[in-house]
Order: C-alpha cells, then sequence, then structure tokens
C-alpha cells in the first residue's frame, strides 16, 4: 500500500465524520431553536425581589422534584447559576439564564421574564 492511498483513506474518512458532525449539529441547533421558542410563548413579566444568586449544583438548589428527575445524569453535578427571589408571599429558586446572572441585582426588586423555573431577562424596578 502506497502513502498515498493511506492519506486517500483518512481524508475519506475525516470528511465522513466532518458531514456527520455538521448534520448532527443542524439537527441540534434545529432543536434549541424550538425550545426558546417554547420558552418564549410560555413567559410571564413578573415583579420579583432577589433575595440571593450563587453558582450551586442544580440538585443543592432546592428546586421540586419533577425538575430534578429531569434533569440528565451528566447534568446533576455541574454548577449552574440559581437566583431565589420572593414572587408574592412565596421564595422560589430560579434558574438564570448565563447571560443575564452578573447583571442581576441582589437584595434589589426587579421586573423578570420568567418561563417555568427559568429566569431568562430581567430590568431593574
Amino acid at each position: 500500500m502506497s502513502v498515498w492511498t493511506v492519506i486517500l483513506i483518512i481524508a475519506v474518512i475525516a470528511a465522513i465524520i466532518l458531514g456527520v458532525l455538521y448534520f448532527v449539529g443542524r439537527k441540534m441547533q434545529a432543536k434549541q431553536e424550538d425550545q426558546r421558542a417554547q420558552l418564549d410563548q410560555m413567559a410571564q413579566t413578573v415583579n420579583m425581589l432577589v433575595i440571593d444568586k450563587k453558582r450551586m449544583k442544580i440538585m443543592e438548589a432546592g428546586f421540586p422534584k419533577m425538575v430534578t428527575d429531569n434533569i440528565p445524569k451528566r447534568a446533576k453535578m455541574s454548577k449552574v447559576p440559581v437566583v431565589k427571589a420572593k414572587i408574592g408571599p412565596k421564595i422560589t429558586p430560579l434558574l438564570c439564564d448565563e447571560a443575564i446572572f452578573d447583571d442581576v441585582p441582589v437584595k434589589a426588586e426587579i421586573k423578570a421574564v420568567v418561563s417555568g423555573c427559568l429566569l431568562y431577562t430581567s430590568d431593574a424596578a
């Protein structure tokens, strides 16, 4: 077997792998866009008092059992941004979007867009 044959085989295998990754990536991107559309559809704007914000393991954050049961095993040990807020008379832990976590003020009342237990935009009130 010559060197050129080996190089050709490696190039074909690399092209196949890149093609598969491209199509899998497009499929995952479409799925993420559908999920974002669902979040936007179910979103509510609420006034809340932010009590505390931390990066903690999702199992230690105090989310309801229904939420923690739907989390994949590999994600249970990772640290996520969590905001504890008082919405009405109830103190609720909310999973915060990574993009706005640093902008959320502590011990302040804010107007935020919440979908389920996910806080993904906020304005200081």
